[in-house]
């Protein structure tokens, strides 16, 4: 008890400390800068990890019987279209699992712009996937029916009220509702944007998504790793923090498929009225020994693929009002001579500034981190894509992968630059994995180059050539286009304000219950008139 005396007075006078820094809340810009690293210390008096949530939770457990949808989620098309998902059926699991048949219940959006009334009607697919493991022990999953419906010839800003499954069978869901975006224009914009990422289902991730609904998003941006199934063998039993370290005589990475549909049911409140938009992590993965991954992702979740030009689920973009968003995918081929590069220079030629001021994008593990997790471990997709994101000149980069919050100062080639983007780390949404607090830059916590081995790609660690860390693997000190960092479970919030301005706001969990308080938050400031000139991209400093 002593000890968190002393801990909430170390807190108090950072907090103080802060007051000062911030010149009496004024809200800094990023003209203000670049900044001074700063670093915002663990507080000793918080866990640094919480256990999953059961799976008897009354919020995960099934509350719909038979041929009734649940796990409802919603998902930008375009601008005038809404995916709607949702499952039917009972999943299975057990060495004998028997596949549901899609065709036995049909996949209906009914939809209209009054309650209770529903003039109009969409049909869509159904499919299942399988989750097979051919190994003595180990249990295999086939999912419920998987239902995708897009409706279309929606009115911009507009409220829609709809519900789903099968009228025939007497099956439909409740009723929900939804609004529209306003028209792609630069002074059209979402009124304020959640990012989260590495979410999972512990006690912390519960506290997250509570934050996220009384902030009132009106679009969720998932950067990845959402559901943990794969910290579990497929019996279930308690999750694991560490895989390798619990489960070292596991055959292969096995994955409890039951917690995605926990998940779901879990996130169903607010995903069946907010659009949620969502990109791989490594967890995604998920290996079959046949070699087939990502197969829950793939199959759960619709994204406008087709409708951004990508062939691909595994990349895509799309508009929310002003905003251009290009999802790109790390777990992929990302080399310059592949499909997604490809599919990139042409989504970055077409879109119009004129229109979507803003460009976004987001991967999920960070190409600018300065954690000793995951440090250097994506270098090779930063070689080969980060040209040509600033020759676009990309406002906004958010990724997760490493679970604590990071913003980098505008930077491009790792040398500050008025004109590169701003960097975000989100990775912190409440996993089981616990939150990362030792950075590469403290005594002795410096990684080798062989301990962050990317679970696809090649590895590009090298020392850096010029700048303050010469000659060096890691800096000694918080690097100078690290801005601000600290170790917490929340999530972050996008408010764009116009074509120049958008608030930027870290949300930690542990001031959720506190009215109008908040960590790490900034004005991002676009400035197209010195930026969106002829670019003239210099060269990779390892080259």
């Amino acid at each position: 008890m002593e000890i968190c005396k002393i801990c909430s007075a170390l807190v108090v006078l950072l907090i103080l400390a802060d007051v000062v820094a911030c010149k009496h809340y004024k809200i800094p810009t990023t003209l203000d800068g670049p900044f001074k690293p700063r670093t915002r210390a663990f507080d000793p008096c918080l866990r640094r990890g919480s256990d999953d949530v059961p799976m008897d939770d009354p919020r995960l457990k099934r509350n719909v019987t038979s041929n009734f949808p649940e796990q409802i989620a919603i998902a930008v098309s375009s601008p005038t279209a809404m995916w709607v998902s949702w499952i039917t059926g009972d999943a299975q699991i057990g060495l004998n699992v028997t596949p549901l048949d899609p065709s036995s219940v049909a996949s209906e959006v009914w939809y209209g712009k009054r309650s209770g009334k529903y003039s109009m009607k969409r049909t869509g697919s159904s499919t299942i996937y399988n989750q097979n493991y051919p190994f003595e022990g180990l249990l295999n999953y086939t999912s419920g029916i998987i239902h995708h419906v897009k409706i279309d010839d929606l009115e911009p800003g507009t409220k829609y009220y709809y519900k789903c499954g099968d009228s025939f069978l007497n099956a439909m869901s409740q009723e929900h509702v939804f609004k529209t975006f306003s028209v792609p224009g630069p002074d059209n914009y979402p009124r304020r944007i959640a990012v989260i990422g590495d979410l999972g289902l512990t006690l912390n991730s519960t506290t997250t998504i509570n934050h996220v609904i009384q902030n009132d998003p009106s679009m969720i941006l998932f950067v990845g790793d959402l559901t943990y199934a794969n910290q579990y063998l497929t019996t279930g039993g308690q999750g694991a923090p560490c895989y390798s370290c619990a489960f070292p005589d596991a055959p292969i990475r096995e994955t409890y498929q039951p917690r995605w549909d926990g998940w779901g049911r879990f996130m169903e409140p607010l995903t069946s009225r907010v659009p949620m938009m969502v990109i791989e992590g490594n967890h995604e993965i998920e290996p079959q020994a046949d070699g087939i991954t990502f197969q829950s992702y793939l199959t759960r979740f619709a994204v406008p693929s087709s409708e951004s030009g990508s062939n691909s689920n595994f990349f895509y973009s799309f508009d929310a009002g002003g905003i251009h968003f290009v999802m790109l995918g790390a777990y992929v081929n990302y080399n310059a001579t592949g499909a997604q590069f490809s599919w990139l220079k042409k989504d970055l030629k077409r879109f119009n500034r004129g229109v979507t001021p803003w460009l976004v994008a987001v991967w999920h593990p960070p190409w600018y981190n300065s954690y000793s997790s995951h440090y250097q471990e994506f270098e090779c997709m930063r070689l080969e894509m980060e040209a040509i994101l600033y020759e676009y000149k990309v406002d906004i980069v958010f990724s997760g992968h490493v679970h604590a919050y990071e913003r980098m100062n505008r930077v491009y080639n790792y040398t500050l630059d008025p004109c590169g983007p701003v960097y975000i780390t989100v990775g912190d949404g409440g996993n089981i994995e616990k939150v990362d607090v030792e950075h590469a830059d403290d005594p002795g916590k410096c990684p080798s180059p062989g301990d962050n081995m990317p679970e696809f790609g090649g590895v590009c660690h090298m020392n850096f050539t010029s700048g303050p860390a010469k000659g060096k693997f890691c800096w000694d000190r918080q690097p100078e286009w690290s801005a601000y960092r600290e170790s917490s479970f929340g999530h972050g919030s996008l408010e764009v304000m116009n074509s120049t301005y958008a608030l930027w706001t870290w949300h930690r969990n542990q001031d959720v219950y506190e009215e109008d308080s908040h960590g790490d938050q900034i004005y991002i400031v676009r400035q197209p008139h010195i930026c969106l000139k002829t670019p003239q991209v210099r060269s990779h400093i390892f080259e």
